[in-house]
């Protein structure tokens, strides 16, 4: 029983810890000309690659080259296979990573970006990170996880979405504040 106890009181604190981290204030960071390069680059690059990659773990063509040519045939592609299949999910990785840091330049340019907003950053990282780790163990145990890697490449894609769209919003708000500034300075000028 105390064992149980323990362990709750355990996951109480770390839960406790994890809510105290969320409510601090975030760090100010300095933006370089070259986190601002990030953007203007906001689209997915994996979504290009999605249909020849879902054709590559369909199964029909493993029946093929089983049926029509050898076992030594079908192993050295179903070794090629695995190796596409994973340099598109180390793709879908780097798209990740590069929204993620558009994240936080988003998050640095925006004031309202809350606490609760980099804990749901955060939990989609973990998310993302334990779904890519799982998918790669599969595909390096000879499976061909299909719908696992379009769900991932689902998260990144609207990742890329709710990026675009809070670029957009800052863009709209950077205009908004240039064109009023420039009214006043017209006015004052007067």
């Amino acid at each position: 029983m105390s064992f149980y106890l323990y362990l709750f009181l355990g996951l109480l604190v770390l839960l406790l810890l994890a809510f105290i981290w969320s409510q601090r204030k975030p760090a100010r960071r300095t933006i370089t000309p070259i986190s601002l390069k990030l953007l203007e680059e906001t689209g997915p690059r994996h979504v290009t690659y999605l249909p020849a990659i879902r054709q590559a773990l369909a199964g029909a063509d493993y029946d093929f080259i089983l049926r029509r040519g050898s076992r030594l045939l079908l192993r050295r592609f179903k070794k090629e296979r695995r190796r596409v299949a994973l340099a598109y999910l180390g793709q879908l990785r780097g798209d990740f990573q590069r929204l993620l840091r558009v994240a936080g330049i988003i998050a640095v340019l925006s004031p309202e970006v809350t606490a609760m907003e980099e804990f749901e950053r955060l939990c989609l990282t973990v998310k993302f990170r334990w779904r890519f780790e799982m998918i790669r163990m599969e595909l390096w145990a000879g499976f061909a996880p299909l719908p696992q890697l379009s769900g991932l490449g689902n998260v990144v894609s609207g990742l890329s979405v709710r990026m675009e769209m809070a670029v957009k919003e800052l863009a709209e708000r950077a205009a908004m504040a240039s064109a009023l500034s420039s009214s006043l300075d017209r006015r004052d000028a007067d």
